[in-house]
């Protein structure tokens, strides 16, 4: 067996003879790194040998005979990661958790690892950390009671080793980058390195039923580190990342074979760890007491299923300025653009001497269109100096030509009016016609506009001037 460089991409792993600034393969550029790797027979013969992921294949069958199993979900007792995965985890999952340094990936796991251990075996590997650091983390979370197994342990083998002679149910490897195998040459971390260790991790797993969870960094661009083959080989990969709010951390799921991909989970770091937030409306509201405030809207966004209330904040005033700045902070730029230019056309309010903020309050980053019907009359609010009440949600997508388009789920986002305490509802007059039909009950007044002159007449009496 002969050995030879060469230069691989460490997004999209591409093999390239000579170093170049630009991969050939995906267009990234500086991400070609030199690597050692073996040739001739021998080495074909074990690269075929490494890369098998499953311990065996099968035969030849007709579709109506692969009979599928019951899947068994079990809860890691994480309430908002539960609901993520759909009910819990199933045995011989393989997930993986990526997201930014220092977000919480490593509590989050502690976490569902002491959750889990109530009902089944668990196996904690931590190759960033040492017993004691864990076993601090642990005790400063109240977590020290749980019987989880721990390890701390970068190389491949003695990492197979330790699960051989344990046999857990479930394991958590911190994190994928660091560990090693020894026959080969590129150092923790490489493209190589993480393929290799993962696919033999997966096959153990698969092979065993075992939960496996792989923990993985994020590169400067927020993509998960590593070669895009890791995502490809995992069941479930599940994107932690948190919101301009340090406090609140958003937990999406990217892809699940076993589950929806349109949840999300939300939780808040608190001293005693990452703590699930429940009513997830009230969070994003600011407390006037009641009191209508100029510039002030709210509107029912939908995060998967959720639906979720939002506050926007708008502030118009004089530009001091050449050309009048548009800011937005949780929302599009260009949608921004979009409704002030609607707002400009179709209700004539001249905004071209005024600056336009707007904001999401919260931190939230929302790209539902749902909202647009609030962004507008937030900025007439404003621009008039004139409160809406504080009473209604507004909600509805606004076109180009001024009118209030119909929007998904709307009956779910009423109900959740509803129950945080709104009174009323502005909405598109098509869907309002069509509500009683879904059967559903509200105990919120709900009315119709079809365009952006009605919904202002509507919410706003006497800012059409």
């Amino acid at each position: 067996m002969k050995l030879k460089a060469v230069f691989r991409c460490q997004q999209c792993a591409h093999e390239a003879p000579k170093w170049a600034g630009q991969c050939p393969g995906c267009g990234a550029w500086n991400t070609l790194a030199e690597e050692v790797v073996a040739f001739g027979k021998d080495a074909a013969a074990a690269t075929r040998a490494a890369r098998a992921l499953t311990p065996a294949s099968s035969g030849v069958v007709r579709l109506s005979e692969a009979k599928g199993r019951t899947l068994e979900r079990v809860p890691t007792g994480v309430g908002e990661l539960d609901r993520l995965l759909g009910g819990g985890v199933v045995a011989g999952q393989v997930l993986l958790l990526a997201g930014a340094p220092g977000i919480g990936k490593s509590t989050l796991m502690l976490q569902a690892a002491a959750g889990l251990a109530a009902r089944r075996k668990v196996l904690y590997v931590s190759g960033e950390e040492s017993l004691s650091q864990v076993g601090d983390r642990a005790r400063r979370l109240g977590l020290d009671g749980a019987d989880v197994t721990l390890a701390s342990e970068t190389d491949l083998d003695a990492i197979l080793k330790t699960i051989e002679e344990t046999a857990p149910a479930a394991i958590v490897l911190d994190s994928i980058q660091t560990v090693f195998r020894q026959d080969l040459t590129g150092s923790p971390g490489s493209v190589g390195q993480v393929r290799e260790c993962a696919a033999e991790l997966l096959r153990v797993a698969k092979g065993r039923d075992a939960v496996l969870f792989l923990l993985g960094h994020v590169t400067k661009d927020g993509t998960t580190a590593g070669p895009k083959t890791l995502e490809h080989l995992v069941d479930t990969v599940l994107q932690f990342d948190s919101e301009d709010r340090e406090l609140l951390r958003v937990l999406r799921a990217e892809k699940n074979r076993f589950g929806p991909t349109s949840e999300v989970g939300l939780f808040e770091m608190t001293e005693k760890g990452l703590r699930d937030v429940v009513d997830a409306s009230k969070l994003f509201l600011e407390d006037y007491g009641g009191t209508p405030t100029v510039g002030r809207a709210v509107s029912v966004t939908l995060e998967g299923s959720r639906p979720i209330l939002v506050e926007v904040q708008a502030l118009v005033t004089p530009t001091r300025y050449p050309l009048a700045r548009r800011m937005a902070t949780g929302l599009d730029l260009n949608r921004l653009f979009t409704l002030v230019a609607a707002v400009e056309k179709h209700l004539r309010v001249r905004l071209d001497s005024h600056d336009v903020f707007v904001n999401i309050a919260g931190g939230l980053r929302v790209k539902d269109p749902a909202l647009d019907l609030a962004v507008c009359l937030a900025v007439v609010s404003s621009a008039r100096d004139r409160a809406l009440t504080s009473e209604s949600v507004f909600i509805g997508e606004v076109g180009l030509l001024g009118g209030v388009g119909r929007v998904g789920l709307l009956a779910q986002r009423l109900k959740e009016a509803e129950r945080v305490g709104f009174r009323s509802a502005l909405v598109d007059a098509r869907s309002l016609k069509e509500l009683p039909k879904s059967g559903t009950r509200l105990g919120l007044e709900v009315h119709g506009a079809a365009d952006l002159a009605s919904a202002l007449a509507a919410a706003l009496p006497g800012g059409e001037d």
